[in-house]
């Protein structure tokens, strides 16, 4: 069992990340394609990143060492999901690059004595080995880019959303209401949080420092999880509610059929940062095409293009931002 204690300055410091976590999303995404079963909402994402992960290929090669440190079940080192990481990938990334090296012995070992074994390259990241530093920092750019960046809107929709319904229970049932509305698995009394057949037995004491909570598209309908240093700025990691996830497809049914299949496609992409040539390509059409849709999102508002030399780029208006997310578009 898991048991969160509470102190009175605890509730008051008690809040909801305001954007989703890349790196918790990242790793939590691979537990997921390890998990039997998959939410059918993520289903075309696993199968895709299956295929694309298989034994021998590029990608497995080059993010292998990421996935080594992420076990399907169990421990799994608390450096890889940095606090750091609420401002971006990369200032999560730069985090996790600049690890102390005495912590990332301890973690490593940790995960040693929890796994029996160890790869060697596993090994060489708690020795601090700059070779082996770089070529995580590689596979967590690598993995980020095939796995995450493409569903990052997904994320962030559904993130919002279910920031709204726990706010709503917020006004409606206060702190204890929100706290056990976040699984069936959790029991808030007001001073201590339970979660029910945690893998391990745990206690945390806030001491006054609050509870960020971090709602997770990626985290499957699960109990709720947290770092495992109880003196690392303390974290509960819990699944977006499953109305969340809905509002995401909703959302793109409905600009699927105000653009079409293909320019909500378009309009998905660019918000990635794409090139007409990356449009065509993804999408599978022929740059003419991919043209004619970026030139019609663009006379409707929705997109800039810049040409730097043979090069077109294209980015998002905040109308565009807005159509897309549903809500009102972040600012520049």
């Amino acid at each position: 069992m898991l048991r969160i204690h509470f102190t009175g300055a605890d509730l008051v410091r008690t809040r909801i990340a305001s954007v989703p976590d890349p790196l918790w999303e990242l790793a939590l995404s691979i537990h997921l394609l390890r998990m039997r079963g998959t939410d059918p909402l993520l289903a075309g994402w696993k199968q895709r990143m299956v295929n694309g992960l298989k034994p021998g290929g590029p990608l497995r090669d080059e993010v292998g060492l990421l996935l080594a440190l992420n076990p399907p079940v169990g421990y799994f080192p608390d450096f890889l999901t940095p606090p750091e990481a609420s401002g971006g990938i990369g200032a999560g990334l730069d985090a996790v690059l600049t690890t102390p090296k005495n912590r990332l012995r301890q973690e490593i070992n940790a995960l040693g004595d929890a796994q029996g074994s160890l790869p060697a390259p596993v090994d060489d990241v708690g020795s601090g080995h700059l070779g082996a530093i770089g070529e995580l920092g590689t596979a967590i750019g690598r993995y980020h880019e095939t796995a995450i960046a493409p569903m990052w809107d997904r994320v962030r929709t559904a993130v919002d959303a279910d920031r709204g319904i726990r706010a709503r229970t917020m006004i409606d049932s206060g702190t204890e209401g929100l706290l056990n509305s976040l699984h069936p698995t959790v029991r808030f009394d007001g001073n201590v949080l339970e979660v029910a057949d945690y893998p391990s037995h745990r206690e945390v004491h806030l001491e006054g420092r609050g509870l960020q909570l971090v709602p997770s598209y990626f985290k499957t309908p699960t109990k709720p999880v947290t770092l495992f240093d109880p003196e690392l700025p303390p974290v509960l990691v819990y699944s977006v509610h499953q109305e969340a996830r809905a509002a995401v497809v909703r959302g793109g049914e409905a600009l699927s059929a105000l653009l079409g299949r293909t320019r909500a496609a378009v309009l998905e992409l660019v918000a990635q940062g794409s090139t007409t040539s990356e449009l065509a390509r993804r999408l599978d059409v022929s740059p003419a095409a991919a043209s004619q849709h970026v030139a019609v999102l663009r006379d409707a508002g929705l997109l800039h293009s810049v040409r730097d030399r043979n090069t077109v780029h294209h980015t998002l208006t905040q109308l565009g931002y807005a159509m897309l997310a549903g809500r009102s578009a972040p600012t520049p």
